[in-house]
């Protein structure tokens, strides 16, 4: 099925910087869809890079232009404790080694072993929880972008005393590195346990809001970026991002 879209602009935008700003593509791979013939505007084959789409007009990506933005491979992983996400340094083991035949969740190739996967917001080595780990840029774009919106969802176990006033400082009142944090959703959902949802990701951000109000960090879990849930996927185990969870988490 094609993808369609409405333009609801106030004012005439260029094809790619539209395609480049709702998350749906790069503006460098919306130039090659178009060049390919493959983008629509009004039922009319789009040729030129620069052409504007006018408010009320209608973008259609064909399907062979869906496939072909879909051709990067995404991971969703429960990343356990003692891995980490990224590149690691002498004698640390990387998450992508978690990535055999035998953690795979449904259907799907396993990636070669010298696959590029880089972490789409990484996870520290003492976190666990959901990871994403993709060579899809429209995705990385969509989820660790300076435009993205998606909130991410952490479970924390806490040390130390859980007042009111530690939690509306945790939700509003800390700075980091010098520059103040993002208004943060904190909830109490247990005397111990406390519920992070934030739209920002910092350096050991989490870590070091708890250390700023007496706090220390027992365990903690993501379980939810954007759209996308973690659900019931065991930990240590991953599964290929589906179409529609891609849809769902670039079209925001």
């Amino acid at each position: 099925m094609s993808f369609v879209r409405p333009f609801d602009g106030a004012e005439p935008m260029r094809l790619n910087k539209w395609l480049g700003q709702t998350g749906v593509c790069s503006r460098r791979e919306a130039e090659g869809l178009i060049a390919d013939g493959l983008v629509s505007i009004d039922g009319e084959t789009v040729r030129d890079p620069g052409r504007k789409i006018e408010p009320g007009q209608t973008l259609t990506l064909s399907e062979r232009a869906q496939a072909t933005l879909a051709a990067g491979v995404t991971i969703v992983m429960n990343k356990p404790v003692g891995y980490v996400s990224g590149q690691p340094e002498p004698g640390k083991v990387p998450a992508v080694r978690l990535l055999t035949a035998a953690n795979l969740v449904g259907e799907g190739q396993t990636p070669a072993r010298d696959a590029s996967l880089p972490p789409i917001g990484r996870l520290d080595e003492d976190s666990r929880g959901l990871l994403l780990l993709s060579s899809d840029g429209v995705v990385a774009k969509a989820v660790i972008g300076p435009q993205s919106e998606l909130d991410k969802e952490y479970l924390v176990r806490v040390d130390g005393r859980v007042t009111e006033a530690a939690l509306s400082r945790l939700r509003h009142g800390l700075e980091l590195d010098g520059r103040r944090l993002k208004p943060a959703r904190v909830t109490q959902i247990e005397p111990q346990r406390l519920r992070f949802i934030l739209t920002e990701g910092r350096n050991r951000q989490i870590r070091r809001m708890c250390e700023l109000v007496g706090l220390e960090v027992i365990d903690l879990q993501r379980i939810r970026i954007g759209p996308l849930k973690l659900d019931d996927l065991r930990e240590g185990r991953w599964r290929h991002l589906t179409p529609s969870e891609r849809e769902s988490l670039v079209r925001r």
